[in-house]
């Protein structure tokens, strides 16, 4: 979604890194370019404003000292980042739990913007922090909202509250009342009201949030807003804060093509924190926001920090405990191993989504390669794995060419794919014995074939096969090639 403002910052920094010794001409210049890139990311006149004025008067009243700096580029760049966390919301903020449970939380926004599906993710994160969530159909308006809703909670193994059909029949106020009277009788310790919402902002939709807030009190009201609306998601939110009030803010789709303004604007326009962001349509694409990390990806740094938590929830500790065992104990690293770390790099999600969070990612040569990487290797590589016997995934020296023959033909692949992979695994196995026997660490572990990281990746998190060091050539005259070998 940033992809085009980040691209614009780094022109910035590229320019007042180039000039050396920064002058107040050049931080009017920068400036004005950040201006004109805000402005065209669809960002709010008034916040870009602000944002403009506080980024210019610190850094002329910093300039004499950035003047001692060997590095004053570096400078700017820390005002501008301090800047665009403040316009963000500042600190990361958390769920407000009731002391006494169970913890209400109250969803509410235009029809649209995705709010039964952020219900869904919503009771799905908190059931991984070991809370007992119930989700509320309290949308009776929209056609199938409730089945939507149960359909989604079957799928979530989540229990759902659905005493109303909807479509029209049911009073939402009563369904929200009695929900938390429920949730007390089955000790669940957060409840969660999926809404009506309406096509536009309207008295109708304004009243019926009013009263379901009335009657359940909620800790937490949240107003969902697609991020790819624009300045209409900030209009709609300042419109929602004056008729009914909320919380905070959580935005949806910011994996989309839109601008990203919105993301930007709403939470100085309204005066409410993001506390949620749903970027994929995978129940597993949402988390809380940090306005820090955002500001680092807008800036084009990279979000180094969301990957390694990714990384952390994927890997199942007690395997890697094990892996770790192996490795030092001197055992082959095996196909099967192999086949757990390939469920764990699905489990983080799509590559190219993870290998956007490093940084440089938003250089447009990065990018290209990034977006040339094809997702569905994994699946096709899981399966050429799993086609294989317990025996043969143990001990890959058993695959002789029928037996080849047997696994390309159960995975619906190719025998060239199937010799590909065991060959990239052999180089895999060679390097573990290259790193346990003292040999360094390999410039990167092999990926299922077509998964080679791009250039410009850091390497030990993948790559291609291990560079074997070329041979020095040797002179045909006898003299130097004894002085060369040390004759």
């Amino acid at each position: 979604m940033f992809e085009s403002l980040s691209n614009k910052f780094s022109e910035v920094f590229g320019a007042l890194r180039n000039k050396g010794r920064i002058t107040e001409s050049d931080i009017d210049d920068a400036a004005g370019e950040l201006r004109t890139a805000l402005l065209e990311a669809d960002v709010a006149l008034s916040v870009v404003e602000t944002f403009v004025q506080r980024v210019k008067e610190k850094s002329l009243t910093a300039l004499p000292e950035l003047r001692k700096s060997t590095n004053q580029s570096q400078e700017i760049y820390s005002i501008i980042n301090a800047e665009l966390i403040e316009i963000l919301g500042g600190a990361a903020r958390r769920i407000r739990f009731a002391k006494n449970p169970p913890t209400v939380i109250m969803l509410a926004g235009l029809q649209g913007s995705g709010k039964t599906t952020l219900a869904g993710k919503l009771a799905s994160y908190l059931k991984e922090d070991g809370n007992t969530p119930l989700l509320v159909a309290a949308d009776l308006q929209r056609p199938n909202a409730v089945t939507q809703l149960c359909v989604l909670a079957e799928s979530l193994k989540l229990p759902v509250f659905a005493p109303e059909p909807g479509n029209g029949v049911g009073d939402p106020v009563k369904v929200s009342r009695d929900a938390i009277n429920f949730a007390k009788e089955k000790l669940h310790n957060v409840v969660i009201i999926d809404t009506a919402g309406r096509l536009g902002i309207d008295e109708e939709l304004m009243k019926q949030a009013r009263d379901i807030k009335a009657a359940v009190n909620p800790d937490e009201t949240l107003f969902v807003v697609d991020a790819m609306i624009g300045q209409d998601a900030v209009r709609t939110a300042q419109a929602f804060e004056s008729g009914v009030g909320f919380d905070a803010v959580v935005l949806t789709k910011l994996d989309g093509d839109a601008k990203g303004g919105a993301a930007l604007s709403i939470a100085e326009m309204s005066g409410k924190p993001i506390l949620f962001v749903s970027n994929g349509e995978k129940l597993s694409d949402f988390d809380y926001f940090y306005p820090d990390r955002m500001a680092s990806r807008i800036l084009g740094m990279g979000d180094i920090q969301t990957l390694a938590e990714q990384a952390k929830k994927a890997i199942d500790g007690e395997s890697a405990k094990r892996l770790e065992e192996k490795f030092v104990s001197g055992e082959e690293f095996t196909l099967e191993d192999f086949l757990e770390q390939l469920q764990a790099m699905k489990k983080m999600g799509s590559m190219t989504k993870l290998l956007g969070m490093l940084p440089g990612a938003n250089n447009a040569a990065m990018k290209k390669q990034i977006d040339s990487l094809d997702d569905n290797e994994l699946v096709r590589t899981q399966a050429i794995v799993q086609s294989m016997t317990r025996e043969e995934r143990q001990n890959p020296k058993l695959l002789n060419g029928s037996r080849r023959a047997r696994i390309a033909k159960g995975s619906g692949r190719t025998v060239t794919e199937v010799n590909s992979l065991v060959d990239r695994f052999s180089a895999a196995q060679k390097m573990m014995k290259q790193m346990r026997t003292g040999g360094g660490m390999p410039k990167g572990m092999a990926l299922p074939p077509g998964m080679s990281l791009p250039a410009g990746v850091p390497t030990g998190i993948g790559g291609g096969k291990p560079q074997s060091p070329k041979k020095k050539s040797r002179s045909g005259n006898p003299a130097k090639r004894a002085a060369q070998e040390g004759r």
